[in-house]
């Protein structure tokens, strides 16, 4: 690459400013123009027939959703996501590093002016000493002719705009998994009281049995039958309390605590499922931060053509300096010393092989890719509120049909319990009855916690929470 000498002193200020000025009219863009991505959008939702939103979609805006559940202690908790992940502060703190960069792209479109002196002392021999003084203020600065530097500003911007996306994903991730955490745990709460419960009555047929084994009217297996039912809950107790605490260590880690410093007492469980407001297809694409911040890569991938683009036009510097040399130091200040000087350098690559054009394909193959990451990005994000409505439904219907089965379970194990305190059954029938009078209780239960567990997912799906705006 070859460099064309600066002009100093030689050209007319005058010329220089109109050659200047000449240059900035003469500014192009050589990024395309952008376009946001189109993505496959349906109409409606397959799974959403029959679905009963509760207020108009385009008409609410996101809020602390988790207020929807109605409890108290998962509202306390969700509120300091916020002040104690550290997850979250990683993002802030990458959001405003992306900040930082566009204030420094920013900085790229003005001048640069310094301030620069120097003394020297020379003699010997028989050479007179001498002194020699100097002090300039300059200053340099290189046109936006062809547009790079904007482009580099623009798609800083972009950049920014994805990692306040990012920040918003990772509060939203944050917020959805220490409520599905809690609501875990409120199950393992409800799971270990029906298990203390059945240990109870476990215990009292161990006694009616061991008393009938004593008196000769029932078996040894018989015994040895209610031995084993009251060891396997037991059992299931000691295994609900271990995923509780690991759940209560997964929701201290979330709030940015130590494990040994965090405790959530047992409390009741509101069982609470709110009607999710549901919009149209088309409104999860200004929803969801995760599509906001891959539509925000793809303008900085497009902004990366222009840079690469620029490299086909020469780059252009300004300069200038005012400043004075004098063999004393008083001297600097006086008129008949002062230099001054303007230039312009001008550089253009002639012959590289074909790098720029390289550069180019490169850019545009990375915009391609980034269009398709977003419209994937759409596609998974359709696919996961489709996934959710449809277990939202099932969900629905499952818990009817678990209660009632509940129900009839539980009077089954009674009658078997006094038939067979008649005699009229054998003790294996009994048991039969009890595993099967547990096993719908704690299904019951389970039906419960997936209900909500399933309304954060859907609320995450749909890219955060909502209030209802007043009425006007």
């Amino acid at each position: 690459m070859k460099q064309v000498k600066p002009i100093v002193s030689t050209m007319p200020a005058r010329h220089l400013l109109a050659l200047a000025a000449a240059v900035l009219l003469a500014g192009c863009a050589v990024s395309p123009a952008y376009e946001t991505p189109t993505a496959a959008a349906p109409q409606t939702f397959k799974e959403a027939a029959g679905w009963q939103p509760a207020a108009p979609a385009d008409t609410l805006e996101r809020g602390p959703w988790w207020t929807l559940f109605g409890d108290a202690q998962l509202n306390q908790l969700a509120a300091s996501i916020d002040i104690s992940n550290q997850n979250v502060a990683a993002a802030v703190a990458a959001y405003e590093q992306a900040r930082a960069l566009v204030r420094e792209q920013r900085a790229s479109l003005f001048p640069t002016v310094n301030l620069t002196g120097s003394g020297a002392r020379s003699g010997g021999g028989e050479q007179q000493t001498n002194n020699n003084f100097k002090a300039a203020i300059g200053a340099s600065w290189e046109p936006d002719v062809w547009g790079k530097l904007r482009a580099g500003v623009t798609g800083a911007d972009a950049s920014a705009s994805a990692s306040a996306a990012d920040l918003a994903a990772a509060r939203l991730s944050a917020q959805g998994e220490l409520a599905t955490n809690y609501f875990s745990l409120r199950q393992s709460d409800a799971q270990i009281a029906l298990l203390n419960a059945t240990i109870d009555g476990y215990k009292r047929v161990l006694e009616i049995t061991g008393n009938r084994f004593n008196a000769g009217i029932a078996a040894k297996s018989d015994l040895l039958q209610a031995q084993t039912q009251l060891a396997n809950a037991q059992i299931d107790r000691s295994s609900q309390i271990r995923a509780r605490a690991q759940l209560e260590h997964a929701i201290a880690i979330l709030l940015g605590r130590a494990p040994s410093d965090f405790s959530l007492a047992v409390a009741p469980w509101t069982l609470t499922v709110p009607e999710v407001p549901l919009g149209v297809p088309s409104t999860l694409l200004q929803r969801r931060p995760d599509i906001a911040a891959t539509e925000r890569r793809v303008a900085v991938a497009n902004e990366q053509i222009g840079i690469a683009r620029s490299a086909y036009y020469p780059s252009l510097n300004l300069t200038g300096s005012y400043g004075s040399g004098a063999s004393r130091v008083g001297d600097l200040f006086n008129a008949s010393s002062s230099l001054w000087s303007l230039g312009v350098s001008a550089a253009q690559t002639l012959f590289n092989a074909g790098a720029t054009t390289a550069s180019v394909d490169a850019a545009k193959a990375g915009h391609e890719a980034a269009v398709a990451r977003y419209r994937q990005t759409v596609l998974s994000a359709f696919g996961a509120v489709e996934d959710q409505l449809s277990a939202t439904r099932a969900l629905a219907e499952q818990l009817a049909l678990r209660q009632q089965a509940s129900a009839a379970a539980d009077q089954v194990e009674q009658q078997m319990l006094n038939r067979y305190n008649a005699g009229q059954v054998g003790y294996t029938d009994v048991v039969t009855a009890q595993v099967t009078a547990l096993s719908a209780r704690r299904s019951l239960v389970q039906a419960q916690a997936d209900r909500q567990t399933t309304a954060v997912a859907l609320i995450q799906a749909l890219g955060g929470g909502w209030h209802t705006p007043p009425t006007q």
